[in-house]
């Protein structure tokens, strides 16, 4: 069975964030219709870790209506493509000041592969020296918080940590952790 093919499409929103289209497309069998697809740049997700646990970020999130706990995250302004390491570093400075020696890529998953082609790569940051933050706009209400791995664990369990992107991250983390981090808690808490 082949691929469905894209036949034509047209832009039917867009902003400095994203551009929403619209694609006429053929499916295998032959039949004909239509695909919305939304474009946004490719992001990071950073688990920064030190002692036995996480630093967390927690905002207002408008489209949810309602503060959230997450991993620092983020992408290049103006939807600009960019060095994910680079990328990295700058979202886990600008979001919780923290710098980090040592960043270790776990890897890259797709972020909404049913409506976009967006992808982000997800690091641990470790070796961490404390500064200042330069947050943007949007996240002038933005706090920070470390949480030992059995709360984040915990808040991911009790819903406190919805963010699918700060889940899949934690999970990659648990997959790949190594005598590279400190062995993660697999108790009961």
């Amino acid at each position: 069975m082949s691929d469905v093919r894209k036949l034509g499409g047209r832009v039917v929103y867009e902003n400095a964030w994203m551009t929403v289209r619209e694609d006429e497309i053929e499916r295998p069998d032959g039949s004909r219709g239509i695909y919305g697809v939304v474009d946004k740049p490719d992001f990071v997700v950073v688990l920064p870790f030190e002692n036995g646990g996480f630093h967390l970020v927690e905002e207002y999130r408008y489209p949810v209506e309602r503060r959230s706990w997450n991993f620092p995250q983020g992408s290049l302004p103006g939807r600009r493509a960019g060095d994910p390491e680079e990328l990295a570093r700058r979202e886990l400075a600008e979001e919780t000041g923290l710098r980090a020696a040592t960043l270790t890529r776990l890897g890259r998953l797709d972020a909404a592969h049913g409506m976009s082609g967006q992808r982000y790569a997800v690091f641990v940051a470790t070796d961490l020296t404390p500064g200042e933050h330069a947050r943007e706009l949007e996240e002038q209400d933005m706090r920070q918080q470390w949480f030992a791995e059995t709360d984040v664990r915990r808040m991911i369990r009790e819903g406190v940590i919805t963010d699918d992107s700060s889940i899949a991250a934690y999970a990659l983390y648990m997959l790949t952790a190594d005598e590279t981090f400190a062995p993660p808690t697999r108790g009961n808490s």
